[in-house]
């Protein structure tokens, strides 16, 4: 595929699109629940993990351009099976996120207009949204790109308001916690249970390889991913921040901790009480924004390899208009199911939305696995394409980046399942076990289909023989 498309998406539309997807506010207040900790953690990992992991991406994106993105390069690096495992995985965890989001969006909801909306009132209005998010998704990818960049551009206005207004309330009030540069360097006694959070509040710069197509020059792809990756780092911290100064650690709810901090911030006279309507409206908005970003990329790269043969046949299907209809209508079947499913076990918001999310960030980040060793071994074995970008350094760089990066993922994963770093004499097996079920039964899924793929090619080979 040449670099150079007829798209429409350039350098600015690139980086939105890229913003829209990783940086995400429903998960803010759980790195802010770290405590002032948080702001070393963040500092760290973008030295050591978000500068790597973006120059990594820059490489692939612009040396493999293609609508599969990560599938495409775990594929031309490995083979077809790590390929479909890859694809399942990146696919799928968007429809077990979305019911973690909606959630998050029908508490949010509640604690603004509905204080006494009752959990399947909420549970009606994560179903509702996730199907507005899928028919968002199969009308256009000009629509979807349109809504992507708004969500982009509201969630740059509801962080930087919480950033400033935490300063402006921490000059008039005192802030509410210490934040000394001992209490700001990192440490696991508090970041245990969050810190994974943090991890994949970096995660997605990658996505927009999925819509070259839509792009007017894949060699954008460089200048987009640093651009966006400045502007997060900023924001994350200047948000973490405004959360700190406002509400003490221990008062930071998962779920309402935006909400609260807009109360606090804004007072409860008659002007206050409409900037929090109105920043927990822009709030709520920039939700719907992640999820069309999340489900536009994760479904086009799913669509191309069910073309190949390597997921069910309806994922394969394509509207007129190119939108993988599909792939995206499996994906609010699949989101229904879990949120059902999961209210019947939750006993309130932050435990459901908690569950949800541990659960669905653990399959979305096991394609990271096989991304950054992907890099490596293509580095290795394809070292003589030409990059119209490469990352610096000699090959011993490549292959600490990609063992750090790699490591990162890993830690996330097993902190997400085990918060007590795989103490079992302490585990929560309430929340352990059906964490570490459903991503076993993800990954048993996965091979089921993968058994469908390798029968599907074996299909193919008999019948071009027999053609001969």
């Amino acid at each position: 595929m040449s670099n150079e498309t007829q798209g429409k998406m350039g350098v600015t539309a690139i980086a939105l699109f890229t913003l829209c997807a990783v940086l995400v506010v429903d998960t803010l207040t759980a790195s802010a629940s770290i405590g002032v900790s948080a702001i070393g953690w963040w500092v760290l990992m973008l030295i050591f993990f978000v500068i790597p992991y973006g120059l990594i991406t820059s490489e692939l994106s612009t040396t493999y351009p293609g609508d599969g993105g990560i599938y495409d390069w775990v594929k031309q690096a490995f083979n077809f099976k790590w390929a479909v495992r890859t694809t399942w995985f990146y696919w799928i965890n968007v429809g077990l996120w979305m019911p973690a989001v909606y959630i998050m969006f029908a508490g949010m909801f509640a604690e603004l207009f509905m204080p006494e909306l009752s959990l399947w009132g909420q549970i009606a209005i994560c179903i509702l949204l996730t199907w507005l998010t899928v028919w968002i998704c199969n009308v256009s990818a000009d629509i979807g790109v349109w809504v992507t960049n708004v969500g982009a551009v509201l969630k740059i206005i509801v962080i930087s308001t919480l950033g400033v207004g935490g300063f402006v309330y921490a000059m008039n009030n005192g802030v509410a916690n210490e934040f000394s540069f001992s209490a700001m360097i990192p440490n696991m006694d508090s970041a245990v249970s969050f810190l994974p959070a943090i991890v994949f509040n970096l995660m997605g710069f990658e996505l927009v390889a999925t819509m070259t197509k839509e792009m007017k020059d894949v060699r954008d792809m460089p200048k987009a991913v640093f651009l966006s990756i400045g502007i997060t780092a900023f924001l994350y911290i200047f948000g973490t921040l405004g959360i700190l100064m406002a509400l003490p650690v221990e008062s930071i709810g998962l779920v309402a901790g935006l909400i609260d901090t807009f109360k606090t911030l804004f007072g409860d006279g008659v002007f206050g009480t409409a900037m929090v309507y109105l920043f927990g409206t822009l709030a709520l908005l920039t939700l719907i924004g992640n999820m069309v970003s999340w489900t536009m990329g994760a479904s086009r790269a799913a669509a191309e390899a069910a073309q190949e043969g390597e997921l069910p046949a309806p994922v394969a299907k394509v509207s007129e208009k190119g939108s993988p209809v599909g792939a995206n209508n499996i994906t609010g079947i699949v989101s229904t199911v879990v949120i059902l499913s999961y209210a019947l076990f939750a006993q309130g918001n932050d435990d459901l939305f908690w569950s949800i999310f541990a659960f669905s960030s653990c399959i979305f980040l096991l394609p990271y696995l096989f991304m950054f060793p992907a890099y490596l071994k293509l580095r290795l074995v394809d070292g003589e394409r030409e990059r119209p970008f490469q990352v610096p350094g000699g090959i011993g760089a490549q292959w600490l980046m990609s063992i750090v990066c790699f490591f990162v993922i890993f830690q996330a994963v097993v902190l997400f399942i085990f918060p007590e770093a795989l103490d079992l004499t302490v585990a929560d097996w309430s929340y352990t076990g059906p964490v570490l079920a459903g991503v076993i039964a993800t990954i048993l899924m996965g091979e089921w289909i993968l058994l469908g793929a390798l029968k599907r090619k074996k299909e193919q080979v008999e019948q071009q023989e027999a053609k001969a």
